[in-house]
This record gives structure tokens, C-alpha cells and sequence, in this order.
């Protein structure tokens, strides 16, 4: 049945009844630990495959279980658009409909209609925006995203934010911070707590410290079930992110998920489990897939080169992905080639693998206490490019 999580009452849960993250154990500012929700318990930190429509681009749902994956994203706009949240809710919510019994976090649509630029308006209600479908009018506030997440069947939901761009000026990013803040708390307003579900508040304030430690004051003051840090790996580089994630993670709670939104690369995502973060989403895995670029422990390598034409072995030694040992760089170079799509789905599937793998590597390390000398090993790696023939032989056939 249909309704507005705003209209609805709020059922007096106790906080065995949230959604809730219990952390294991520390090594430095990383943190090993567990996300408990209705639809399953995830190990952090985690990486979260990026499924904007209800799929993951070009591979089936049980290929991403295969990965070790244990929860995926879905996106607000695009699926409010097409087929539309009714409809989601009518075929049994976005579990159902995308073959994902797991925890599927949905963000706000708030990036997404930011970046539409000239074809959206901005006021204190929420965005008036025009589809990039078929230029249909929409009205997207703070209750209607949360009211579309609901729908969607969404584990965790996300507070309706503004993401400006960087560079900008203090002025605007403290408006924008403001802004998000008066959002965040209609969010929360409208959000209906279910047990296992939970919505996270989003951080923001650019680069500028103070004005990440009055957002992140504002969200605590309101209270979630986890923290997000936005804003970020939107033009500002590695080196001025990660000093920005050095007095912002500990501005959140201890005792709670910290999800940094929209990144990364590996070392990205070392960087910021380094500085305390626990979650993570980006696109850069599939969407390298796409474009024949696969990560491997020793950097990444584009499978387009000529130089992989009679490369008879496969991608890297280490491999433990479904497809580990079964296609050769060279098969995959043919497919990329001939613009075959099982190219793009082959090498979507590596990265995802290789993304989990690294994923369970850190965590490990984070549990033995050994991550700092699991960093340098792994940074060195990653600079010395490709295997060796004496490293890594070719086969014999």
C-alpha cells in the first residue's frame, strides 16, 4: 500500500530495533566492523557496486553476489524517473524487482539533479528540475525524496542535499551547507523508522573546516543512523580530500557508520579507511569495465594496447574472482576489439572482484593491526606496473 512516510506515525523502536554498526576493532583511525540491518549484516569497510537503474551495468545480480559484495547503491533520480517509485513499490520494492535480498543504500537524487545545471532551479522548497529522459517537468523536495526512497524499499535512505561544485567560495559553500542542513532535518522529519532500516545524514561545507564542523554539529544535533561525508572527489584532488577527511571524520560518532560518498580509486579508498571511513560507493570499477581498463595489484592496464594481443596469460596471479584463470588478456583484447559486449561484462566483473578483494585485505589487516604496513606494500605495488614474464610466465600450450 501506498503512503507518505511524512503522514505516517513513528513506532517507538528501541536501538536494538535500528539499524546499527558495531565496530570490532581499530588500527589507527581504521576501523574493522559490522553493519546490522533487515536485509542482512555487512563486514566494513565495505565497497558498494554502483546499481543507478536497479542493475549494475552489464553484469546479473548473481555475478555481483559472486564478488562478495554485500550491499549495493540504487539511485533516487534516475529510478523516480524511469520506471518510477509507484511502479517499484507495485512490483515488491527494489530487493525484488533487482534480484537483491541484501541492503540496498539509495541516495537522494541530490547530486544528480545538481549536475543538470541549467535545466534545474534551485529554492529553500527543494529543486525544480526538467528529466534528461524526455524533459518532463518534476519537483524534487526533501519529503518527496525520502517518500520515493520509502518506496523503493530502500535499507538505508539518504538525506536530500546540495552538492556544490568545487572550486567555490566560502559564501556559497556556506550557503549550500545551510541549506543541506534545513534539508537534512525535513529529511529526518519525513523518514519512517522501520526496525533494520536507517537513514544517514550527509555531511558538507567543501573544503572550509568550520564550516564541515557546523554540518556535522547540525547532523549530530538531529540524529542518524549513520553519517555520510559529501562533497568530495568533485574536483578537488587527492591531497586537499584526504586533509579534509583528517578533521572531518572525527567530527562524527564514534559508535556509528561513516560512508564517504562517491569514491574511489584504490588508493582512494585506502587513503580514506586510513582516515576512518567504513563505506564507500563509486563507478569507477564498472565504468573502467566499459572503456577495457582493468585494476589488478599491480596498478591497471587497458586492455585495448596492442601489446595484449598474444598475452596468453590472465589478468593477474592473484585472481581469485569467478573468472580468475578462465580468459587470457588476449582473449579479452579480441573482445574489446571487435566491440563485443561480453568484453565489458568480463572485465566488470574483475574489477568488482578485485574491488572486494582489496576490500577484504584491509580489513583483515585492520583486524591483525597490521594496515599501515599493508599500505606501503600495497602503494608499492601498484607503482611497479605490469607483471614481468619471469614474475608472472606466460602459459604453455
Amino acid at each position: 500500500m501506498t503512503r507518505n512516510p511524512s503522514d505516517a506515525p513513528r513506532p517507538n523502536l528501541t536501538p536494538a530495533d535500528h539499524m546499527t554498526w558495531q565496530k570490532e576493532t581499530q588500527s589507527g583511525k581504521a576501523r574493522a566492523g559490522w553493519l546490522h540491518t533487515r536485509h542482512g549484516s555487512v563486514p566494513t569497510p565495505t565497497f558498494m557496486p554502483v546499481g543507478t537503474v536497479g542493475t549494475v551495468k552489464g553484469i546479473t545480480m548473481d555475478s555481483v553476489r559472486s564478488t562478495g559484495a554485500g550491499i549495493v547503491l540504487g539511485n533516487t533520480y534516475h529510478l523516480m524517473l524511469r520506471p518510477t517509485a509507484e511502479r517499484v513499490q507495485r512490483l515488491g520494492g527494489l530487493h525484488r524487482m533487482m534480484d537483491w535480498p541484501g541492503p540496498i543504500l539509495t541516495d537522494s537524487g541530490g547530486f544528480q539533479v545538481m549536475s543538470l545545471g541549467p535545466l534545474r532551479k534551485l529554492t529553500e522548497d527543494g529543486v525544480t528540475f526538467r528529466s534528461h529522459i524526455d524533459g518532463s517537468k518534476h519537483h524534487l523536495t526533501p519529503e518527496s525524496s525520502t517518500d520515493i526512497q520509502f518506496k523503493l524499499d530502500a535499507t538505508i535512505t539518504m538525506a536530500f542535499d546540495e552538492c556544490p561544485a568545487l572550486p567555490a567560495t566560502k559564501e556559497v559553500l556556506e550557503a549550500s551547507m545551510e541549506r543541506s542542513m534545513r534539508w537534512a532535518a525535513r529529511s529526518r522529519d519525513a523518514f519512517t523508522a522501520r526496525p533494520g532500516y536507517g537513514q544517514f545524514g550527509i555531511v558538507q561545507g567543501g573544503t572550509e573546516q568550520e564550516l564541515r564542523e557546523r554540518s556535522a554539529k547540525a547532523l549530530r544535533d538531529i540524529g542518524f543512523e549513520g553519517y555520510a561525508i559529501g562533497g568530495l572527489a568533485v574536483g578537488e584532488g587527492q591531497e586537499l580530500m584526504f586533509s579534509t577527511l583528517d578533521y572531518t571524520t572525527p567530527m562524527l560518532p564514534d559508535d556509528q557508520p561513516r560512508y564517504l560518498m562517491g569514491v574511489g580509486t584504490p588508493d582512494d579508498l585506502l587513503g580514506a579507511i586510513m582516515r576512518g571511513c567504513d563505506m564507500f560507493d563509486c563507478v569507477m570499477p564498472s565504468r573502467a569495465g566499459r572503456t577495457a581498463r582493468a585494476y589488478t595489484e599491480r596498478g591497471t592496464m587497458n586492455l585495448r594496447n596492442a601489446r595484449f594481443a598474444e598475452d596468453t596469460r590472465p589478468l593477474s596471479p592473484d585472481d581469485d574472482s569467478p573468472m580468475a584463470g578462465r580468459y587470457s588478456r588476449a582473449y579479452l583484447h579480441h573482445l574489446f576489439r571487435a566491440n563485443e559486449m561480453l568484453g565489458p561484462m568480463l572485465l566488470t566483473l574483475h574489477n568488482l572482484a578485485y574491488y572486494q578483494r582489496l576490500m577484504r585485505q584491509i580489513r583483515a589487516a585492520i583486524m591483525d593491526d597490521t594496515l599501515e604496513e599493508l599500505a606501503v606494500t600495497l602503494r608499492h605495488n601498484w607503482s611497479l606496473g605490469d607483471w614481468s614474464e619471469d614474475e608472472f610466465p606466460k602459459p604453455r600450450y
